[in-house]
């Protein structure tokens, strides 16, 4: 008689044998691609990974009128430099031409204001030195007209009171009979200009026993005044 508890074991291996048996046997083998699946991605999920994104599709390159934008703003700078620099340009050669302008009224007046000044200043008669000495100060200005006040005050008039002194200032005229006086103008400024002239001085007092002649050149600085060209300076050369 067979043992009891081998038997038992001998029933229930052939339970589980019928049992596998009714159950339905699972593929073993890949079946394969089919046709709405992606091996690809069907690997990444077998395998618990997510799929991996598309790459992002590559930028259109940007139109040219996108592309050149800051141009027109640049260019407009510019532009506007260009026209500040000639709006600039133009202002500076108005302001010099008007300078220039300025400066050869300047050489006309001034030297037509030395003419007239010159032979006042230079000339005095011991007969009537006041009014002479008046005379000759309404062409000055300045420190000069003070100091002119002093010499003749304290030095010309009495020396040509004692001696009876007489001088006539002339301005020179070059060879040839030409009408212009021998003058140039130095130097120039709208407001200031400096003149050489040639003068002759004719002496006669006690001291001399016959006229005489000196043939000077005389450097005079005139301003412009509120009153017209003023001479500020005389200095014999």
């Amino acid at each position: 008689m067979a043992n009891p508890t081998l038997r038992a074991a001998t029933l229930r291996a052939a339970a589980r044998r019928a049992e596998r048996a009714r159950q339905p046997q699972e593929p073993t083998t890949d079946p394969g691609p089919g046709p709405d699946r992606d091996p690809d991605t069907e690997g990444e999920a077998a395998s618990g990974q997510e799929p991996a994104p598309d790459p992002a599709p590559e930028a259109d390159p940007e139109p040219g009128p996108a592309r050149t934008g800051g141009r027109p703003g640049l260019l407009g700078g510019v532009l506007a430099v260009l026209v500040l620099l000639a709006v600039a340009a133009t202002t500076v050669l108005g302001l010099e031409y008007r300078e220039a302008e300025r400066t050869a009224q300047a050489r006309t007046a001034a030297l037509a204001a030395a003419h007239k000044a010159a032979p006042v200043i230079l000339s005095y008669d011991y007969r009537h030195l006041d009014r002479d000495f008046a005379a000759a100060r309404s062409h000055l200005t300045g420190p000069f007209l003070d100091e002119y006040g002093r010499t003749t005050t304290t030095v010309v008039a009495p020396a040509a009171k004692s001696y009876h002194g007489v001088v006539k200032a002339t301005l020179a005229k070059p060879p040839g009979g030409d009408a212009s006086p021998a003058s140039s103008v130095v130097s120039a400024s709208p407001d200031r200009a400096v003149v050489l002239l040639f003068m002759n001085q004719v002496t006669t007092s006690t001291q001399v026993s016959t006229p005489r002649l000196d043939l000077n050149r005389v450097r005079m600085t005139l301003e412009r005044t509120p009153r017209g060209w003023k001479v500020s300076a005389v200095d014999a050369l």
